[in-house]
């Protein structure tokens, strides 16, 4: 089993972590069953957020007899330091514990400090100090904020999406952490759904000794692969080597990732759908993708506005609104019977 260290906190884990958004979409019963069995096949890194609907209950439900031998990161999208302590109270009490792991900024669109007004970074330190939070960290999917998070020094891990789809840009925030002795938490490990080889992107991110992947996982048989990598990582092999080469070239480029903060649209398109829906039907294939409700929601993109606000909020710099009307032409020939 592969271990990995968050950089100067001092966590040791095994080198899979579990991204708990996917379990607010099945019920209670399920999410137990599935966080538990994790728990039990060497899962031990937890990563969920106050945003994330009813996971942190879930993980509550599931992990209150072994808190101590897992550690659990969450996070909190607070706009000022008494939203941080109302989130964070809620979180303790949802999570049945009386402290967070590793408490993150949730993808703010600018690096907390001290004395920026705000007052978030006083209220984490205070939290800190209390010892309700262990570790500060950070998550963004902006270039800039993260390397100023970074430089900052007043971070003690980075969440930032990382995966064989990686820029040159990406691989230098990665560096830049590792240097700064961060650890480096990677989310979109497999770029949304883009990337359908799991072992191919665990052997991958195997090759970062100080990178850990979180894995977002809603079913078994998804839990199952990862169990699997626990006691057998992959090794990059030609083969493997060879499906990542494949995908690199076909996704390299403008491409949605998903992240969805471009939502809400004014028009109502779900844009972190619609926008790469032309790459999810031909990557993988789902008779959900042309039921009437799926082509409902694509033919609501006729509707855009064209307003920008979906361009100004993408962290990638992408030109949503055209790859709305390409992904939904795309579509209609699909419906046509054009070949995929």
């Amino acid at each position: 089993m592969k271990m990995v260290t968050l950089g100067k906190t001092g966590i040791e884990v095994p080198k899979n972590g579990f991204g708990a958004l996917p379990v607010q979409r099945v019920n209670l019963e399920e999410a137990v069953s599935l966080l538990q069995r994790a728990y039990e096949g060497g899962f031990r890194f937890f990563d969920t957020a106050r945003a994330y609907s009813d996971s942190e209950e879930k993980l509550g439900a599931a992990f209150s007899e072994v808190r101590q031998q897992i550690y659990i990161a969450t996070k909190t999208a607070a706009q000022d330091g008494e939203g941080l302590k109302r989130d964070l109270e809620t979180s303790l009490r949802l999570l049945k514990t009386d402290h967070v792991d590793l408490y993150q900024f949730h993808n703010p669109a600018f690096c907390p400090k001290p004395g920026d007004g705000t007052g978030l970074y006083e209220a984490m330190e205070e939290a800190k100090a209390q010892g309700m939070v262990k570790h500060i960290g950070i998550t963004n999917h902006r270039i800039n904020v993260a390397k100023e998070a970074i430089a900052s020094g007043l971070y003690e891990t980075l969440q930032f999406p990382f995966c064989y789809l990686a820029t040159e840009a990406d691989l230098e925030i990665e560096k830049l952490s590792r240097e700064a002795g961060m650890g480096f938490i990677a989310m979109k490990a497999l770029s949304g759904g883009l990337i359908t080889n799991s072992a191919a992107a665990c052997a991958y991110l195997g090759q970062f000794d100080n990178v850990l992947p979180i894995w977002g996982i809603q079913r078994q048989q998804e839990l199952s692969e990862f169990l699997q990598y626990m006691e057998e990582p992959p090794a990059l092999t030609e083969e493997l080597s060879a499906v990542i080469e494949k995908d690199q070239r076909e996704l390299s480029g403008s491409f949605c990732r998903g992240c969805g903060y471009c939502m809400p649209c004014p028009a109502g398109i779900e844009i972190n759908t619609c926008a790469r829906m032309s790459l999810l039907i031909r990557r993988s294939p789902s008779d959900k993708q042309l039921t009437e409700e799926a082509q409902a929601m694509m033919k609501k993109i006729e509707g855009c506005l064209h307003c920008g606000a979906c361009a100004k909020k993408c962290p990638y710099g992408l030109d949503t609104p055209r790859l709305l009307v390409e992904n939904y032409k795309d579509y209609q020939e699909i419906l046509a019977g054009k070949p995929l």
